[in-house]
């Protein structure tokens, strides 16, 4: 029977995850000492690389002293929970990785609660210790205070430390006496996590996972609990509604390092892959043919965010995307169904439209870029917050935020998070710099993140994640400018740009192509104000000496696409192409515009007005 350990490294957001996992894969002896590894092994999605952010888990193993260690490596972000929850399950043990300045972030606190609540046994690895002002000790003390608040066991609270840094490729017991490997945190691992239990009987596998080849299709990955599964065995899969389907498992592989084996039988506590199965769900149970059992399915936490995706109805239209079709669009949401556990999609009233919900924007986002790089072109709508009717009271999400800035500009942030309903439950200085915690709903989120890294002159480290659903907390400030709408199609001018600069800011090059109904800026006064960028300079033969200006132009507002989506308004789209990312209105053309503001100013003062007397009538019937 092999010697196995599964593991699953949780941390925040760039604290060194991904690059520990490259060093343990290293000194598993993964690579020839002349082979260059690289970096970020794991994060091997260019999405992954350029955000600096893990967003897919992974598995991989590695072999030391004769165990086998699976290592699970999970997103540390909130808004792919969906991905952390499921993985969680094919683990025995966990590694909390926090820095050593730092200490535990609030995404941390998501992900250890799950692991904690199903029982997993920790280490404690602090990170680069070798950074200037990093507080080791105190970082310690803030993860024991942070388990205990977390209801964590007796055993769970007695974990082991290590300090160390991943980047210099060292880990020691004390922070003070670098070592030259990485070493003793594998034998803390063989040490202190549990082997799997075996259990005898008949086979029983939770598909928590899924990975897709072009040439065998859907593979279904996951631990097995019971038993032992064989390449060629009659299975039956248990759907999560109770009902069997009967299947036979043509290959069965096992990961070793970065990829995959074929092997002839997998025995309780290895995570392996099935080939041959079809039409199974995450959450599924592969279990004996004769006897199926189920196992309890994945809970995962339901979105909170949702957003209005539409086909490119844009002059523009078909310039440089491939999919461009409702067919399209509607085919690769269904596809990213099967593999995204926290995504919903569901087909709007209106022709070639889809309201797709998730965790957040993030989680959205990275879904209409994944599907911008593929080549597909996409309108998308403001996001729109998930309310939930709870006894018979109107609740939204609410979420907690922590806000870590320099002591100076605190009270701005203060401000600005409690105009927007954020309650502050939380304040602690560390140095120089100012910890805030507030729980605010998730609508007020949308769009501050700009405006808090604006305001703190870009020093502000702002992290969040979902609590729970409350009450309603009333109207919120968004955006309060309006747009400056391009007036025609046609190329931008630097002259037409030059005499509009004083208007607002812009957010167009001049060259750039526009079309009627294009936000080409943002208004210094709170209405709309539809300009003409496509204005050339009257040239004639009669020139008079001293009248050509210079033309100097300010720089345009750049944004991302999570900034952009955060951005507009409720009658603006973000259009999405391989090439470019505009913000356009949803109606283009001025007039219908004008009228559909009037019809819906008219609607609104009707409802206000008749709202008495239908409350009146309904109190005498």
């Amino acid at each position: 029977m092999q010697n196995i350990r599964n593991i699953a490294i949780i941390a925040h957001v760039d604290h060194g995850k991904t690059t520990l996992v490259d060093k343990m894969l290293l000194a598993g002896n993964l690579f020839r000492s002349n082979q260059n590894s690289g970096e970020l092994i794991l994060d091997n999605n260019d999405l992954e690389r350029e955000r600096g952010i893990t967003i897919l888990s992974k598995n991989v193993s590695i072999s030391y002293k004769g165990t086998k260690i699976n290592i699970i490596d999970t997103p540390g972000h909130s808004d792919f929970g969906g991905e952390v929850e499921r993985v969680l399950n094919m683990a025995d043990g966990c590694i909390l990785l926090v820095d050593a300045f730092e200490g535990p972030m609030p995404q941390t606190r998501f992900v250890l609660q799950k692991a904690l609540e199903i029982g997993l046994k920790p280490i404690v690895v602090v990170n680069k210790v070798d950074k200037p002002n990093c507080r080791p000790d105190e970082v310690y003390e803030m993860v024991f205070d942070l388990m205990f608040s977390l209801d964590a066991t007796e055993d769970q609270l007695d974990f082991p430390v290590v300090y160390g840094s991943a980047k210099n490729n060292w880990m020691s017991t004390d922070w003070q006496k670098p070592t030259d490997s990485i070493t003793p945190l594998l034998d803390c691992i063989i040490e202190n996590i549990p082997a799997p239990e075996q259990l005898e009987g008949t086979p029983q596998m939770l598909i928590t996972s899924l990975d897709y080849s072009s040439y065998t299709g859907r593979i279904a990955v996951g631990r097995v609990h019971r038993g032992t599964l064989r390449e060629g065995m009659n299975v039956s899969l248990v759907k999560r509604n109770g009902s069997a389907v009967r299947a036979k498992i043509k290959e069965l592989h096992v990961f070793e390092g970065l990829g995959r084996v074929k092997t002839t039988a997998v025995s309780s506590g290895d995570i392996c892959a099935l080939i041959g199965i079809e039409g199974f769900e995450i959450g599924d149970t592969v279990c004996d043919y004769e006897n199926p059992e189920a196992l309890p399915p994945i809970a995962i936490d339901e979105p909170t965010m949702s957003m209005l995706f539409a086909i490119n109805d844009s002059p523009f239209f078909g310039k440089d995307g491939k999919f461009v079709t409702s067919r399209h669009i509607h085919d690769r949401l269904m596809k990213e169904l099967d593999k995204n556990l926290a995504l919903r999609v569901r087909k709007s009233e209106e022709d070639g439209k889809w309201i797709v919900s998730g965790r957040g924007v993030l989680h959205l986002s990275v879904l209409i870029e994944t599907m911008r790089r593929e080549g597909y072109e996409l309108q998308v709508g403001q996001p729109q917050v998930i309310f939930r009717e709870i006894d018979g009271v109107r609740c939204e999400p609410i979420e907690e935020l922590t806000v870590n800035v320099p002591e100076e500009y605190a009270s701005k942030i203060i401000d600005m998070v409690t105009r927007r309903k954020g309650e502050m439950v939380k304040m602690e200085n560390t140095g120089e710099r100012v910890n805030l915690e507030f729980n605010m709903p998730s609508r007020g989120i949308i769009g501050l993140r700009t405006n808090v890294l604006t305001a703190s002159a870009g020093e502000a480290i702002m992290a969040h994640r979902f609590k729970e659903y409350q009450p309603h907390k009333g109207e919120i400030e968004r955006r309060t400018n309006g747009s400056m709408i391009a007036m025609e199609g046609g190329t931008a001018f630097a002259y037409a740009i030059d005499k509009l600069q004083d208007r607002g800011k812009f957010f167009i090059f001049p060259q750039d192509d526009v079309y009627t109904g294009q936000v080409v800026g943002e208004h210094s006064h709170d209405n709309d104000l539809v300009i003409n960028v496509t204005k050339s300079k009257k040239l004639t033969n009669m020139r008079a000496s001293g009248s050509d200006d210079k033309t100097r132009l300010i720089p345009p507002v750049q944004f991302s696409l999570e900034e952009a989506l955060e951005y507009i308004k409720e009658d603006e789209y973000v259009e999405v192409t391989p090439k470019a990312m505009r913000m356009r209105k949803v109606i283009l053309d001025e007039t219908e515009r004008k009228r559909s503001n009037k019809t819906k100013v008219i609607l609104q003062h009707y409802i206000k007005r008749s709202a008495p007397f239908i409350m009146r009538r309904s109190f005498y019937i």
